[in-house]
């Protein structure tokens, strides 16, 4: 009998351990709404096996969706601001302001990460907020994943 608890005890510490990969990259556990849906639902990650709506709250709480989906290179980081030239900024094709969250200083376009981005992003915002994230890209606040 105590054999059988030991083993249901660190089971459970297993699940609820964090995941992390040989490269020192951390997924972190499955204690999000969405684990185990077969898509990914932390917004640090960016790619054809994403959720359509990401929130901040789910950062590191997908682990087994994102780690598959990135080992099977589905998905990668998103790029970060030392990666980024605000000179590209120039390049991206904003679209309008047909958001109804337009124009509140914040970029609402999901294909955005960084510290200007809301903290919750979804697909009908894409091409959406231009003044926003064409503001905050030329400041240096946002680039694209």
């Amino acid at each position: 009998m105590k054999l059988k608890s030991l083993l249901m005890l660190a089971g459970a510490g297993v699940l609820a351990a964090c995941v992390t990969t040989a490269a020192g990259l951390s997924f972190g556990n499955n204690t999000g709404d969405y684990p185990n849906d077969n898509e990914c639902d932390d917004p640090r990650f960016t790619g054809g096996g994403m959720a359509s709506s990401l929130s901040v709250d789910n950062i590191g709480k997908d682990a087994t969706d994102c780690q598959t989906l990135y080992s099977a290179q589905r998905i990668r980081l998103a790029r970060t601001r030392a990666q980024w030239d605000v000179a590209q900024c120039r390049a991206i094709e904003y679209g309008n302001n047909s958001s109804r969250w337009a124009r509140d200083n914040e970029c609402d376009d999901p294909r955005f990460t960084g510290p200007g981005v809301d903290e919750i992003l979804v697909p009908a915002d894409l091409r959406a907020d231009a003044a926003d994230c064409r503001a905050l890209c030329n400041a240096g606040e946002i680039w694209l994943k």
